[in-house]
């Protein structure tokens, strides 16, 4: 590669088209996916019939995919767990506590007491600046 091509290139770099060409319009597909698309016109009931007979001869791979599609595995579930409200930092410490006490017991995983942890902190964040602000506001009330 030249010099010429090295400098070129720094100066186009994020700026791929040119001025008044907006690139792909919204909604184009690849021409792969059209190709696929074009394989599988009209066929899409007779592919999913024959998953669904195999699915029920008792192939496992043909089955785990119609579950999939009728019933897809859930990616979060709801978490029970009793926690006091949190309107201040110390409100924090005990649901950060009820929390870990929660996993130690077996009632909630480490990963779903990760989540409900960063959760409380970034609740504890925003009463930390609620707090803030009304220490502000009274601050300037005085003066």
């Amino acid at each position: 590669m030249n010099d010429e091509a090295r400098t070129e290139r720094a100066i186009t770099r994020g700026k791929p088209f040119e001025k008044g060409n907006p690139g792909k319009p919204k909604g184009a597909r690849h021409r792969v996916t059209r190709a696929i698309e074009a394989l599988l016109e009209g066929q899409h009931e007779a592919l999913t019939k024959a998953a669904i007979d195999k699915a029920l001869a008792g192939d496992t791979v043909a089955l785990r995919l119609c579950l999939d599609r009728l019933a897809p595995p859930r990616r979060d579930a709801p978490v029970s767990i009793e926690l006091p409200p949190v309107r201040s930092a110390a409100d924090a410490v005990e649901a950060s506590a009820a929390v870990l006490a929660a996993i130690s017991a077996g009632d909630v995983t480490p990963d779903e007491g990760g989540r409900i942890m960063a959760l409380l902190t970034a609740h504890k964040a925003i009463v930390e600046t609620g707090d803030l602000e009304a220490r502000i506001a009274a601050l300037e009330e005085k003066n």
